[in-house]
């Protein structure tokens, strides 16, 4: 039987984020993230696993500033949803 990713597992682990307090919020974060990465065509099979998990991890950091406005996303954020973009030919194809 194959592993079930789970990415706010992922996500908080790398975060070092412990407890559930910040889940709701750290969830948001990753669904937005992961709206911007089929929006820049990420193939379907990439989003929500691990290849994909150190970038969403990244992006969730980006944003993470408790609403301050500041949140701006990292030119290496930005870079490797270019390259998870041209995985496999890119384009919505996942």
């Amino acid at each position: 039987m194959a592993d079930t990713f789970d990415m706010l597992t992922s996500v908080k682990q790398a975060l070092n984020i412990t407890g559930t307090y910040q889940d709701n919020a750290l969830q948001q974060y990753i669904d937005e993230i992961n709206e911007y990465l089929v929006s820049a065509g990420v193939p379907a099979t990439l989003i929500n696993s691990k290849v994909s998990a150190g970038t969403v991890t990244r992006g969730v950091s980006d944003l993470w500033n408790y609403g301050a406005g500041e949140g701006k996303l990292s030119p290496y954020f930005y870079e490797r949803v270019i390259q998870l973009a041209l995985v496999n030919g890119g384009g919505n194809n996942g």
